[in-house]
């Protein structure tokens, strides 16, 4: 039997013992957990007892103010304190729900039915969206999301530098897209979107996938990054035509083709439009009107020779 120390079971490795909190992260909790108590405790007890000395004697506002302050204090302790173990519950929180969920279900089922009921419940539920394309993708991609997630976390606690403290980045949420998974990523203190692109091959690999990509998810915070998680390629893969369905089976393929392809429009039953050019030698000279709008005659114009554009044409 291996012996440990009770101080040790939690945040460090040890013989028989199961490391769930790093002690990095440990001892850093355990000195912002002080922290927050300290600035919480002083900063609401001040504040409680300026309020309060307006309406009882400053002493007895001083002790009010630590009545209040000091309750507040250590709920903040306790919200710190037990940051790395929620962030472990939020990274399973959706396994978590599902499981509750099915748990439940099975329970109610087994209460309220018969036994060959119950199998027959059991197998309609689980094969009917095996069976059926639609939903089994629709399942097969969110399982993906949930696998992606922890595989993301993976990296970040293996290979990619965190902070001094051992803070990893939030993973918030994923959802299926046509060519894999999207997840969004808020990075902690000591990370950059730099860091993580010269690593996009190793994520890639331990996501399975074939490439990721990392981008910013907001133009106003740089924490705030989109992995795109690729799979497939959409482009290249093969579709269906509705034209198939139009050839006809029953001609051979070489009549099918025309002997002669066209390489003009023929259009036999449209005359083709006639342009008229001008005529050689000087153009008729222009009439001038008998009389002006005043009823004079008008003036003589000049008889110059106009120039012949016709060598132009």
């Amino acid at each position: 039997m291996s012996k440990s120390s009770p101080r040790r079971s939690f945040g460090r490795k040890s013989s028989g013992t199961i490391t769930v909190i790093e002690a990095k992260v440990h001892r850093s909790s355990a000195r912002n957990a002080r922290l927050a108590f300290i600035l919480t405790a002083v900063i609401v007890g001040l504040l409680s007892a300026v309020v309060a000395a307006s309406y009882i004697h400053p002493i007895l506002a001083v002790f009010v103010g630590a009545l209040i302050g000091v309750p507040l204090g250590g709920l903040a302790w306790l919200l710190v304190r037990v940051w790395p173990v929620l962030r472990l519950l939020w990274w399973w929180t959706p396994e978590i729900g599902i499981t509750t969920l099915l748990g439940v279900c099975w329970v109610q089922l087994v209460n309220h039915t018969s036994t060959p009921i119950t199998l027959l419940v059991v197998a309609v539920v689980v094969g009917v969206p095996a069976a059926v394309p639609v939903s089994r993708r629709f399942l097969v991609a969110w399982t993906w999301c949930l696998v992606v997630r922890h595989r993301l976390r993976v990296c970040f606690a293996q290979f990619i530098i965190a902070n001094q403290s051992g803070s990893l980045p939030l993973i918030l949420w994923a959802k299926p897209t046509p060519v894999g998974e999207r997840v969004w990523v808020y990075l902690r203190p000591g990370l950059s979107q730099a860091d993580l692109e010269g690593r996009l091959d190793r994520i890639a690999v331990a996501c399975h996938a074939s490439t990721a990509l990392v981008e910013r998810a907001s133009d106003r915070n740089a924490a705030y990054l989109r992995f795109d998680i690729k799979r497939r390629e959409v482009l290249t893969a093969q579709v269906g035509s509705p034209l198939v369905d139009v050839i006809d089976d029953t001609v051979p393929a070489t009549e099918r083709i025309p002997a002669t392809v066209p390489t003009a429009l023929d259009l036999p039953d449209i005359d083709a439009p006639t342009v008229t050019l001008p005529t050689q030698g000087k153009p008729a000279a222009k009439k001038p009107p008998a009389t002006t709008a005043n009823g004079s005659k008008p003036a003589v114009t000049s008889s110059a020779v106009e120039d012949d554009v016709s060598d132009w044409i």
